[in-house]
């Protein structure tokens, strides 16, 4: 009866790592606060880099992972005229413009998206 007992501890136990383990690799880790489903990512329906005439890069802080990525590239490309790739790696955001930005818009539409950005430069 013992031996029973601790075979379905066991069980119980390999079955929460496992669901954890499938929930952690389906999600993702919890960096970004959540333990949701990552945000659908917002496609930019123009994408000729022809015709983006302006580029910057932008240095941002708290970026952690492909989520932090993901947020902050939605939140530029959910706004007409522009097209962002972020670098978790380089923790910067690439940003393709049809027009000329200033720096109190980007530094807006990154805390907006719950980040910081640090500096940022016009290639």
């Amino acid at each position: 009866m013992q031996n029973i007992l601790v075979i379905a501890v066991l069980f119980v136990i390999v079955g929460i790592a496992v669901y954890g383990t499938v929930k952690r690799i389906r999600y993702g880790s919890s960096c970004c606060g959540t333990r949701d489903a990552a945000e659908k990512k917002v496609k930019v329906s123009d994408r000729n880099r022809a015709n983006y005439p302006y580029t910057y890069v932008l240095a941002v802080d708290g970026m952690h992972c492909s989520n932090c990525a993901r947020r902050i590239e939605n939140a530029f490309n959910k706004t007409g005229g522009r097209w962002a790739v972020a670098d978790v790696g380089k923790k910067e955001v690439t940003l393709l413009s049809k027009h000329e930005e200033s720096e109190a818009e980007l530094i807006n539409i990154t805390a907006q998206a719950g980040y910081t950005m640090l500096s940022f430069s016009r290639k």
